[in-house]
């Protein structure tokens, strides 16, 4: 676990990660994406897998470095600060397109894009069941 009197490198980078997790999704969820309401749950559960593709790139980065050179304490720091560069943007765009995107409003029928939607307070009627009382109707009158 420790070399060197220092913490393995893949270790402190997991737990610095995982540490920064859940706060830096609701920092971004409330400054970032001015997001206040809505499924908290849901936003951490994504985060946490947003977290998850951060580790793997930051991860992998010290595994290539490791099993290409022996690096020394600069190295590994370099290249944990450029994993996390290209992380930290990956993070951004999947928080923006994927964990917080917008999502489209539910549209309630109106009577001008539904004609069988409810208006001022007559139950909506299907075709099908407007053709049947016609039917009906026309049937009774003869």
């Amino acid at each position: 676990m420790f070399c060197r009197g220092f913490m393995d490198p893949q270790l402190a980078n997991f737990l610095a990660l995982l540490v920064t997790a859940v706060a830096n999704t609701g920092a971004n969820r409330r400054f970032t994406f001015g997001i206040q309401g809505g499924s908290r749950v849901r936003h951490h559960f994504e985060g946490l897998i947003v977290f998850g593709i951060g580790l793997l790139l930051t991860s992998g980065a010290l595994a290539l470095v490791h099993r290409t050179t022996t690096p020394d304490r600069w190295a590994e720091v370099l290249t944990v600060l450029a994993a996390n560069l290209a992380a930290t943007a990956v993070r951004f765009l999947l928080f923006r397109l994927w964990v917080f995107r917008k999502r489209a409003p539910r549209k309630v029928p109106t009577a001008e894009t539904d004609p069988g939607a409810e208006t001022a307070g007559t139950p909506a009627v299907s075709t099908a069941d407007r053709t049947t009382a016609i039917a009906s109707t026309e049937t009774a009158a003869s």
